[in-house]
């Protein structure tokens, strides 16, 4: 919903823009939250159904008839299914899976709320007097249709427009109101700290620019400087001027997050009436993770819809505005409502929302269906950028693993139905072929092998039916191998230049039907560059973006985006950097590293007692470094990074640099010790960082390689190169992190002196 989905005219301004769907959605759900797995139809399988219902329609038939109309202070939009002018039928076309009498009623009366909306918009359009007005549900495995129709008098559905448009008007008037309030706020809103700090103010500049011309902005700005802040006030600053509704701060770490909110906080510490909201995973706000999400198991699923007005009424009432997740837990639990869909709702009134990357980029990402379906005007703002990338590319990767059949196989309802038992049968007997075909423990294929990916289909199809006829059923395996066939036959259908098709195994692994077979997404940017085109103004900004045009590369930035890097606020008199040239990490050279390395770190510590980090390329790697300087200097203290680590065992981790604290924490790089993590003062003031950070040398890997060389040229680099670098500056940016820091860092190993290796580090460091 939106004040500003299109350029207003002087009769617009002081209306409420809102989609027919968001409309109805408003005024006619009711009854309880129901989430119970029932098999659905892709967005692909929607598109081609609605095209094929189309087709069968008689010659003058109009499919995705845009419709408007005004009420009061509301202008109300959409696309109609279909229309055939020679019967004088409005068609509302809807596909399934399954059996359709098993529809809840609450989707079929939301089905005909849209329907009847759509046909008095086209009646009042047309001059008509009456309109049949029909839903066609179309069988997506049969592709027979079946439809409903009532033949209704323009007057009637008149009145039932205007029914519908009044229980949403009153809100719509106080969200008008709450905009024109906010935007003059943003308009005064001053700086929260007087003063922006050193090349926080060109970063400022940069993201203001970027929104006033609707562009894309790739930002390489510095640690230190205030990059959050420095970011989001300059786009809510822009938000009255280009009429965003929306800003989307998107982060890959709970860090960012937090960082996030920090700043938001201190700007509305005022009288800024702005609605920010965070955003968190399912499993960490819900309140009874083991009962079934509806009505007839969990209470707070149970009249959602009937509760849900008064929760976020009183949610949007918040005086501060500040809707993060302890709070909007608690006014769902005054309310009786589920926390994770309250949050869910509430998305459509913030006009900040604070998520992580998946909830605008991932192919069915909330925030990112709410701006289409809305017409919203967003800002999006990305932190730690370098992130995306690998973020990216597992969003877009599809796994079939053999532990998750076997355990569907084994499961309830294979062992009773036996149609479903074939079917996953065939899956297995169709992988084992393919392993038996393949005599090496990596290949990769020229495309997804089609015998595996015709049982995939068949078995998906076998599991819907059954799904379809036993909704209850809550075979959990059986659900996690469905939706895990149907990810990869997704990615199938998608399958381009930008994946590669692999199939692995354990090298000591020869038993048939045990590998891993994988769509692997090598280039993220052809999935994201279209979220990135749907958003009025995008900055993605992080200390560590060089060389720029690989990360432009990879994430799709629009043509036309801009690029800048923003210099440090830091002199080179603040970090002493040495490079230990005697000493090569090279995988053949790890032995002969320990002792000297030891040497290193324990010299360092000698000479300046503190805290210390170092990482390494392994936890191999670094329990043999540990140990080495243990064997050396046992007084000296150290704590170790350990595998898997729990968020308790992280904090404990980080809380032994403190003020007045001494010794050495080993770290793997890459690891959530390497970024994210700030340590000012004497918290920390020096690092080792004994690799290159270069990914490991693997059949996979080099098949990433040969895919880059085809596509940009420069396989290498892309490959292994920069993405080490990066991970090197992220890890090595712990060090100063305030103007008044001073620090020490020790880079371990003799291609750190190379020109082309110190092309990519920070140009303020003093390399000697």
């Amino acid at each position: 919903m939106s004040t500003s989905a299109a350029p207003p005219d002087t009769a617009d301004i002081a209306r409420y823009a809102v989609a027919v769907r968001e409309l109805c959605e408003f005024s006619a759900k009711s009854g309880d939250l129901d989430l119970r797995f029932t098999p659905a139809p892709s967005a692909q399988e929607g598109m081609a159904g609605h095209a094929l219902v189309a087709s069968r329609r008689g010659a003058g038939y109009q499919a995705e008839l845009r419709l408007s109309g005004v009420y009061k202070s509301l202008r109300i939009s959409g696309r109609a299914d279909g229309y055939d002018p020679q019967r004088q039928r409005l068609e509302e076309i809807k596909t399934f899976k399954g059996r359709l009498e098993r529809q809840p009623e609450s989707h079929r009366r939301l089905h005909w709320a849209q329907a009847k909306v759509y046909a008095w918009l086209l009646c009042e359009q047309e001059g008509l007097e009456a309109l049949e007005v029909a839903l066609v549900y179309l069988d997506i495995g049969s592709q027979q249709e079946t439809v409903f129709s009532e033949h209704c008098s323009a007057q009637a559905l008149q009145q039932n427009f205007e029914a519908q448009c009044e229980r949403f008007l009153g809100w719509a008037e106080q969200q008008l109101v709450h905009r024109k309030q906010r935007d003059a706020a943003l308009r005064a809103l001053g700086f929260p700290f007087g003063e922006f700090r050193a090349s926080q103010r060109p970063l400022s500049e940069g993201v203001y620019k970027a929104a006033l011309s609707s562009c894309c902005l790739l930002a390489q700005a510095p640690t230190g400087i205030g990059k959050t802040m420095g970011t989001l006030f300059p786009l809510l600053k822009a938000a009255p001027a280009e009429r965003l509704d929306k800003v989307f701060f998107l982060a890959a770490k709970t860090s960012g997050r937090q960082t996030a909110l920090d700043a938001l906080t201190h700007l509305t510490s005022g009288p800024l009436p702005l609605r920010v909201l965070e955003m968190v995973a399912r499993d960490k706000a819900c309140e009874y993770p083991d009962r079934a999400c509806h009505g007839e198991s969990c209470p707070l699923a149970q009249g959602f819809y009937e509760r849900l007005p008064a929760a976020r009424a009183a949610a949007c009432a918040e005086s501060s505005g500040l809707l993060y997740q302890a709070r909007v837990r608690e006014l769902a639990l005054a309310h009786q409502v589920c926390p994770y869909y309250l949050s869910q709702e509430l998305a459509r009134w913030a006009d900040v929302v604070v998520g992580d990357y998946n909830y605008y980029f991932d192919l069915g990402a909330l925030l990112h269906g709410l701006t289409l379906a809305n017409g919203w005007r967003v800002g999006l703002l990305v932190d730690e950028a370098h992130n995306l990338v690998e973020r990216g590319r597992k969003m877009f990767t599809a796994e079939l693993r053999p532990e998750t059949l076997a355990q569907a196989r084994r499961g309830p309802a294979a062992k009773s139905t036996p149609v479903l038992k074939r079917a996953l049968d065939k899956v297995r007997r169709a992988w084992v072929a393919l392993d038996k075909a393949q005599s090496a423990d990596y290949a990769r294929q020229p495309e997804f092998p089609p015998a595996l990916l015709t049982a995939l289909q068949q078995c998906s199809s076998a599991i819907t039916e059954h799904f379809s006829e036993h909704p209850a059923d809550s075979d959990a395996a059986l659900q996690s191998f469905y939706f895990e066939a149907l990810h990869l036959a997704r990615m199938a259908e998608l399958l381009d230049a930008h994946s590669l098709v692999d199939v692995s195994r354990a090298p000591a692994l020869h038993k048939p039907g045990q590998s891993i077979v994988c769509i692997r997404n090598v280039v993220p940017a052809p999935f994201l560059k279209p979220r990135f085109e749907d958003a009025h103004t995008s900055t993605l900004f992080s200390a560590t973006l060089q060389p720029m045009a690989y990360y432009a590369d990879l994430l799709g930035l629009p043509a036309g985006h801009v690029q800048i890097e923003v210099g440090s606020p830091f002199q080179a008199e603040q970090l002493q950097v040495h490079i230990a040239r005697q000493i090569s990490t090279r995988y053949a050279d790890r032995q002969r590293s320990l002792a000297p390395i030891a040497e290193l770190m324990a010299r360092q510590y000698r000479e300046r007692p503190g805290n210390y980090l170092a990482f390494f390329s392994s936890y191999d790697y670094l329990a043999q470094a540990l140990d080495a300087l243990q064997r050396l200097d046992p007084q000296l203290p150290v704590w170790a990074q350990q595998r898997r680590m729990s968020e308790a065992a992280q904090r404990e981790f980080l809380a032994r640099f403190s003020e007045h604290s001494q010794g050495i924490g080993f770290a793997v790089l890459g690891g959530s010790f390497a970024e994210g993590v700030d340590l000012p003062g004497r918290r920390l003031i020096g690092a080792f960082l004994a690799t290159l950070g270069l990914p490991q040398l693997n059949p996979v890997n080099e098949q990433i390689r040969e895919r880059m060389q085809q596509l940009f040229g420069a396989g290498y680099d892309y490959t292994y190169f920069y993405p080490g670098l990066q991970k090197v500056v992220q890890a090595a940016g712990r060090v100063i992190r305030t103007p008044e820091d001073q620090g020490v860092l020790h880079l371990i190993d003799d291609r750190f002196a190379r020109p082309e290796v110190r092309r990519l580090l920070p140009a303020w460091w003093s390399l000697g």
